[in-house]
């Protein structure tokens, strides 16, 4: 009986350990998850404040309806009752054409986005900055092969996103995306992995025209019409990639330009 009675106690204190060994890796594990939750909440909270909505206008055409006799003067029909529409241009106003998004890259105002974002040479842009102030953007540099510009707004001081490296991502690493999505809602966030490396793309934009763009950076983060330009963050709040484009023929497929790519062009258009 003693030894049963031993045996019983032994295996009763394993079992005690086992549990205590289950809580610790649990807590563990909660403590990594935690842990990657605050870094994800911080390199956002930092990137934020230097993520600008674009905003893209055109003069449109002010016109007047004026209702004629569309006989013009012909004598045999000057008293005829009968009136058409007809419209007159009285002037020109601006109106919002579109949205996408961009971030700043040195607190001297220089901001980097998409080519396809800004290639409307007869707009004009103006960058809404994350406290809601409106400057007015102008467009230095596009560059057609890898899809990016460079616009400058007037002065200094701005928050800035610092430049990492994305020679060193990895499959399954955690990025987040900030956008005005929609062109409706400024500096929404979404989270995913990077779902692949080296990838070619033909990409289509809202007119139709197609490029084709090589070593992108796939992720599952959602990025939607308005996110175009905006930063792809690793989770120390560093810009790893420019969010460029989706598939839309499946879910969850986007791309983004990796930023060594980028901070080339950089290094050879600004001073």
């Amino acid at each position: 009986m003693a030894a049963i009675a031993a045996a019983l106690q032994t295996s009763s204190t394993v079992s005690e350990e086992n549990k205590l060994q289950l809580q610790e890796i649990a807590n563990r594990g909660g403590v990594i998850a935690r842990s990657q939750e605050d870094l994800l909440t911080s390199a956002v909270e930092k990137a934020s404040s230097a993520v600008v909505s674009i905003v893209i206008s055109r003069d449109v055409a002010l016109l007047e309806v004026q209702y004629v006799n569309p006989f013009g003067d012909d004598p045999y029909f000057r008293n005829v009752g009968y009136r058409v529409p007809v419209f007159r241009q009285v002037g020109t106003r601006p109106q919002q054409v579109g949205a996408g998004t961009g971030f700043l890259i040195r607190s001297d105002g220089y901001i980097l986005t998409n080519r396809h974002v800004v290639d409307d040479e007869q707009a004009d842009y103006t960058a809404l900055l994350s406290n809601g102030e409106k400057k007015t953007a102008r467009v230095i540099y596009r560059d057609d092969t890898h899809d990016i510009a460079i616009l400058k707004i007037d002065g200094n001081g701005y928050s800035a996103i610092p430049l990492g490296n994305s020679s060193t991502l990895k499959l399954g690493q955690t990025v987040a995306a900030i956008g005005n999505a929609l062109g409706e809602y400024n500096n929404s966030v979404s989270v995913g992995i990077i779902s692949g490396l080296n990838r070619t793309v033909e990409a289509k934009d809202e007119r139709g025209r197609v490029e084709v763009l090589e070593g992108v950076i796939q992720t599952d983060a959602a990025i939607n019409r308005g996110n175009s330009g905006g930063p792809l963050l690793d989770l120390s709040g560093n810009a790893v990639a420019v969010n460029v484009a989706v598939d839309r023929g499946g879910s969850n497929i986007a791309f983004a330009i990796p930023i060594d790519t980028v901070k080339s062009i950089i290094e050879r258009v600004l001073p």
